[in-house]
């Protein structure tokens, strides 16, 4: 399957507690179907939540439902399948809003 492929950079920026340590950077590469930078500038076009939330919305579901795509006979993924499809289709439906900043 023809993918776009990505790189995934994950930094610890701050813990709960002093006595938290940091932990070291996570780093990994995926692919997806889509274009997630597409997908992201689109939610957050609909001013439903802040950057922040729209950019961690968007890019969480779509790695998380690249993984249940590719694996999708795993039983695992059973019982979630057609809720995630109607979320998505949800998401996808939101109109766009006013400034997302009093969200």
């Amino acid at each position: 399957m023809r993918e776009h492929r990505y790189r995934i950079t994950m930094e610890h920026l701050a813990t709960t507690s002093e006595s938290q340590t940091q932990h070291a950077p996570l780093q990994f590469e995926t692919g997806n179907h889509d274009d997630i930078f597409h997908i992201v500038d689109r939610l957050a076009s609909k001013n439903q939540f802040d950057a922040d939330t729209s950019a961690s919305l968007a890019v969480g579901l779509k790695l998380f439902a690249e993984v249940m795509l590719k694996n999708r006979k795993h039983p695992l993924f059973e019982d979630i399948q057609l809720p995630l499809r109607d979320f998505i289709g949800k998401l996808k439906a939101l109109p766009a809003t006013g400034d997302a900043s009093s969200q």
